[in-house]
């Protein structure tokens, strides 16, 4: 058999199919190169207007999910939908609830300078005027005419009381007494009883009397109080809207196209004529609690909370890198003054949704669902179009604090979430609403085609990454390692890999040793370096392992052959870090019934599809050898000096080769390694990590004796096109040190190993004797003939055993 040729083994990249000398000549990506399928489904989602069509991000971490959805973002948004402010103010009639106010893109900051300017200017003109001598000159003239009015009255009812001869005194505001006379001296009780029973009874009768009219006038008094009251409230209004009114009608004309903005106007217009006393009292507490809150020593009933400001009319897109509750959905803050707990609406604080409204949230899947309530929050959130803000602790019974309850936000968001395949698949499995809530899965590849053209497209996406990282600039000679490097990645010849934070962290390690050298643009020889450095960097559990190949502690022989023994492949993976290693397979036969023990399983060493594979093995060895008769050799398989785990079925072949070596008692060639999953047909199917595989041989027969030009490793035909070897392995090939080869069938591959004809089977169910299959048939046929002679033997001797 002829092994692989050079352009088998390594696909380069060839320099004419790069029409540029450098990344400058080329016009970096406004999008994620090969990613069609997943900017579909995000331009579907964005399209619909109806609720639902919420995205869902299902890749690897590093393929650009979150970049892709940024860029798309940024190119395809709708320019005519309208972004909006969001504010709080006190809703005078029920301060617990905080009125919501929305207004234009970039109005919401004015609304609030506007109102600042018209309390920093009553702050300093109410009082000033409130203490005037023109308003306290009608404000005494109103209390005189009151005064007067009632000290009339009251005099009215006096003069009447000192002709009965009685005397009336006025105690506590509202209390009197009516008191009968002796002269100029009030009767004490022994002057009264002294009087005759006539005498006391006129006293009573004119007490009676007075006391009615004492409380009609009473009555007349309460009219006039409340007359005077509203009499200086209307004082005060007059007074305030000589003051304010001017300024907050031009505030209604400014916002006239805003009825909710005009509605709250004329709420504060009443509510100052209310409250003077907040502009008029030095109060402590109000400014304490202002310094308290970091907010400016102004009024806070009338302050403006602008929860949302959105600096111009564009569509907002924001990325919740820590969907806590309150980051998602916002809180209340509160403040201490004085051992009390307090809040208001100006401490009402804006979440990632709120600031996300009528635009884009973008966060990681896996973080919200590790946050307590947020995913059921999110979900309540969506069906009621509205953002609630409840405090987490109310919503575990945990504070019984006096709180507020603000107006519900209106929520018109598009949410977009990241996460891996597993997270996607039991939300799918396990909450009924994801699928209602999420219509759309962008499903990112891990990989593209590998064409001329899609060669030239990978280049310009490593064109638009260089300059969104600010790097040197590529040559086509460091493009063309990078897409070889992308291949190997992929593992195929006709792949490239779109994992993006690897090409980004191989173009920013070039970069760093370009910038080294001097050079002003990265060249292969750097990409070269950065791959180097980043091998050496993770490889010290590698090298570890081949010290033990080195000093002879793991038992690997590359020269010779030997009976029952392989040289399997295998990868060992430490933290991204992947290497092959060479395993010892044996495999030992006996006469017995014709099992085969597997030592791995039997000591729970092996995985389930390692056992699987040893059952096809049995199953493919009685297909062959024990069609019409039973196989009198048992056989025992494992791995030498494995003390971990094995699973996979890629080392099936080699213990098929083992096994037919161990039945025939032709020796293996040691000099050559095999990987390769069989099936009940005996024929070769491919596993991972091929290219891994053979470098493990190849730095495994370096170790042992030196490359002898025998050398190879066999891999299965369907494996070739994943074939991109390091180069030192290729050069070798080159030069003849070293060789792959390539089986389709199990008989391929004992042809090669046991260097004789596997041998093809006859009509009548015979394998040339010369042949491997041949001499085991022979073997075989042997122990059944001796078993039939036994059994004769034995019917001879007791011909009632049967």
């Amino acid at each position: 058999m002829k092994s692989l040729s050079l352009h088998q083994l390594y696909k380069a990249c060839v320099l004419k199919d790069l029409p540029f000398k450098s990344t400058k000549q080329l016009e970096p990506l406004a999008e994620i190169v090969g990613q069609n399928r997943a900017q579909e489904a995000v331009r579907f989602a964005l399209a619909m207007p109806h609720g639902g069509y919420n995205v869902y991000a299902v890749g690897r971490n590093g393929l650009g999910k979150r970049t892709m959805m940024l860029r798309y973002l940024e190119h395809h948004l709708d320019t005519e939908q309208q972004s909006h402010d969001w504010c709080y103010v006190a809703d005078f009639e029920e301060p617990r609830v905080p009125k919501l106010l929305q207004l234009p893109a970039g109005k919401g900051v004015r609304l609030k300078q506007d109102m600042e300017k018209l309390m920093s200017r009553l702050v300093k003109v109410i009082p000033q005027t409130f203490d005037s001598d023109s308003f306290l000159e009608r404000s005494e003239q109103l209390k005189e005419e009151y005064g007067k009015k009632q000290e009339d009255e009251l005099e009215k009812v006096a003069a009447q009381a000192r002709r009965k001869k009685v005397s009336l005194t006025i105690t506590t505001p509202g209390g009197y007494r009516l008191v009968a006379m002796k002269g100029d001296k009030p009767h004490t009780a022994e002057t009264f009883k002294a009087l005759t029973e006539a005498q006391r009874e006129k006293f009573e009768d004119s007490v009676n009397k007075l006391e009615k009219k004492l409380r009609q006038a009473l009555r007349k008094l309460a009219d006039w109080e409340q007359e005077y009251a509203d009499k200086q409230q209307a004082l005060n209004r007059e007074t305030l809207e000589g003051i304010s009114g001017h300024q907050i009608d031009e505030l209604i004309e400014h916002y006239k196209n805003l009825p909710d903005v005009v509605a709250y106007f004329e709420a504060v217009r009443a509510d100052l004529v209310e409250n003077l006393e907040i502009f008029l009292d030095d109060n402590e507490e109000q400014a304490a609690i202002a310094y308290a809150s970091l907010d400016k020593k102004m009024p806070r009933r009338y302050l403006v909370n602008v929860l949302v400001h959105q600096k111009t009319n564009e569509v907002p897109m924001v990325v919740e890198d820590n969907p806590t509750y309150h980051n998602l959905f916002g809180y209340v803050e509160n403040v201490t003054y004085k051992g009390t707990v307090f809040t208001d609406f100006s401490l009402i604080r804006a979440g990632s949704l709120h600031r996300a409204n009528g635009g884009y949230l973008l966060m990681d899947a896996i973080k919200m669902l590790e946050q307590p309530f947020v995913w059921d929050g999110l979900k309540r959130a969506l069906r009621s179009r509205s953002i609630q803000i409840n405090s987490l602790e109310r919503e575990l019974t945990l504070s019984g604090t006096i709180s507020i309850e603000p107006q519900g936000v209106p929520l018109d968001v598009k949410l977009v979430l990241f996460g891996d395949r597993e997270t996607w698949m039991l939300l799918q499995d396990y909450d009924p609403e994801f699928a209602e809530l999420f219509r759309v899965t962008a499903d990112f590849e891990n990989e593209m085609y590998r064409s001329d053209d899609s060669q030239v497209m990978y280049a310009k996406f490593i064109a638009s990454v260089v300059k969104e990282k600010n790097l040197l600039h590529c040559t086509n000679k460091a493009v063309a390692r990078i897409i070889e490097y992308s291949a190997r990645m992929a593992e195929h010849q006709d792949r490239l890999s779109l994992h993006a934070a690897n090409i980004a962290n191989l173009l920013r390690e070039s970069d760093f040793w370009a910038r080294q050298a001097g050079a002003k643009l990265i060249q292969d020889v750097h990409v070269e370096r950065a791959l180097e450095s980043a091998k050496y960097r993770s490889s010290r559990i590698r090298d570890q392992f081949y010290d033990s190949i080195r000093d002879g502690s793991t038992l690997v022989s590359t020269e010779g052959a030997v009976v029952g023994q392989v040289n399997a492949l295998s990868v060992l993976s430490t933290g991204g870090f992947e290497f092959g290693l060479s395993n010892r397979v044996t495999a030992t036969c006996y006469y017995g019934d014709g099992g085969i023990i597997d030592i791995e399983r039997d000591v729970k060493l092996g995985g389930n599809i390692h056992s699987k594979g040893v059952m096809i093995l049995s199953s493919w060895l009685a297909s062959h050898f024990a069609v019409t008769d039973p196989m009198h050799l048992s056989a025992s398989l494992t791995f030498e000096q494995n003390y971990g785990e094995v699973d996979g079925d890629s080392a099936s072949l080699a213990e098929l080769c083992a096994l037919i070596s161990s039945l025939s008692g032709i020796p293996v060639r040691q000099d050559l390694a095999i990987t390769g999953s069989v099936n009940q047909f005996g024929e070769v199917q491919p596993i991972g990590g091929v290219n891994e595989k053979v470098e493990g041989f190849f730095a495994t027969c370096q170790l042992k004796s030196g490359l002898t030009g025998s050398q190879g490793a066999i891999v299965p035909a369907n494996n070739v096109q994943n074939l991109m070897l390091d180069s030192e392995v290729v050069q070798a090939v080159r030069e003849g040190r070293f060789a792959v080869y390539a089986v389709s069938n199990v008989e391929e591959a004992v042809t090669l190993l046991l260097g004789k004809p596997a041998g093809k089977i006859d009509s009548k169910g015979n394998y040339p004797k010369q042949s491997v299959f041949g001499i085991i048939q022979q073997r075989l046929e042997k122990m059944r003939e001796h078993e039939r002679q036994e059994h004769a033997r034995d019917d001879q001797k007791d011909p009632s055993i049967h």
